[in-house]
């Protein structure tokens, strides 16, 4: 495990394990990448944002790529998938994107061994969409050059809506989606599409939270009284937990709003465990109000 970690580029741990009422869940930082501070942070001045994060000299912030490892008595469930290995040196060199494993492997892939699996366990994936640094790891290029599934034995969920607006990219978000990582899902007859809300398994169920992309999902799983929500690109960091602290990257910025105001309503009052999948530092938290905005809770 040791070897795992080395290559890790950030503070927070390669994995970071809880329990959710009888449920087991591993937090898997599957690698890092740098975006530009200013689109990360849309609309908010760099005067505010920079309080709470530092940029380096391009303007670009540490990201995580955070998944979900989640031991369910169906069988193993994986939520997002990071960037998987198929993209060019240049493409990482961009994106400042650092997620090499062990021995060749990725960052996920030694997290889920490390959390005492391999991918051949994992039996279901659910993708909060399909964006590169979500669904990149859905598949894996092989020295062949053949693009095939990472988990072999698992089937995969999106929302409906995320695969077609995927499929029928426009200028501004063809950059963003590669077909690579899900059309060798669909062909294998393992990818499954559904709509709106619904349970997945028992415990596990998918909620749109629409505004990053139109048909955006969070994932929530309870178990014995608790509930933890993946919160995807909704809430990407703990900075951005006030509401209109919103991505730049977000096709309807004002549907984010919406969507947030809900979603930690319904966290705040129900003391959910939330799950922020691209801070470089913080993996799990709960959120409190102060009276003008959300912040993370002590």
């Amino acid at each position: 495990m040791s070897e795992s970690f080395a290559v890790h580029p950030f503070p927070a741990p390669l994995l970071d394990s809880r329990q959710v009422g009888r449920v087991r869940v591993h937090a898997i930082q599957a690698g890092g990448q740098q975006l530009d501070g200013g689109a990360m942070f849309g609309v908010v001045p760099k005067t505010l944002w920079s309080r709470r994060i530092e940029a380096d000299e391009k303007n670009r912030i540490p990201l995580g790529m955070r998944c979900l490892l989640i031991e369910h008595d169906d069988g193993l469930v994986l939520i997002d998938t990071g960037s998987g290995n198929k993209e060019t040196p240049k493409f990482h060199e961009i994106y400042a994107i650092e997620n090499r494993g062990a021995d060749g492997r990725t960052a996920l892939e030694d997290g889920i061994r490390a959390a005492g699996f391999s991918p051949d366990d994992v039996k279901l994936v659910i993708n909060t969409h399909l964006h590169f640094d979500h669904a990149g790891g859905n598949s894996w290029r092989a020295p062949t050059g053949e693009v095939l599934p990472t988990f072999p034995n698992a089937r995969y969920v999106v929302q409906a809506g995320e695969r077609a607006y995927a499929e029928q990219p426009n200028e501004r978000t063809t950059a963003s989606y590669f077909p690579p990582n899900w059309a060798p899902i669909a062909a294998a007859g393992r990818l499954d599409v559904v709509s709106g809300a619904r349970e997945i398994v028992p415990g596990i169920s998918v909620r749109p939270t629409p505004g990053h992309t139109p048909h955006h999902q969070s994932v929530l799983v309870r178990s014995a009284g608790e509930t933890l929500c993946f919160l995807g690109d909704v809430v990407p960091t703990t900075h951005h937990l006030p509401l209109p602290w919103i991505m730049g990257y977000d096709v309807e910025p004002l549907v984010t709003l919406e969507s947030k105001r809900a979603l930690l309503a319904d966290a705040l009052r129900e003391d959910w465990l939330l799950v922020f999948e691209h801070d470089a530092h913080v993996g799990f938290g709960r959120v409190a109000h102060d009276g003008k905005a959300y912040r993370l809770a002590e």
